[in-house]
């Protein structure tokens, strides 16, 4: 795991087309496979993906290239930058 964050990104992909953990797993490893990403978490169940990178090595559409390299559709996304200031 990363320990410094500052200035990563957080995006939710919604993915169409998965079925398993299988593609759960097969996703995964396509999008890890970008310099740049530090954690990604795939939920056929909510037919999403989230992954946390660095903004200026990575961008969601590359993110998203991925998933279709893959076999799937992204059908959208949110994203937002983390804040690592403690909220009191």
């Amino acid at each position: 795991m990363i320990d410094n964050v500052d200035g990563d990104e957080f995006v939710l992909i919604k993915i169409e087309g998965m079925h398993c953990h299988k593609c759960e797993q097969t996703l995964q490893k396509a999008m890890q496979k970008n310099q740049g990403v530090h954690e990604v978490e795939v939920d056929f169940a909510s037919g999403q993906a989230s992954v946390l990178y660095d903004g200026s090595k990575v961008s969601v559409g590359q993110l998203m290239e991925a998933v279709r390299q893959a076999g799937y559709s992204p059908s959208g996304f949110t994203r937002s930058q983390l804040d690592s200031t403690p909220h009191t």
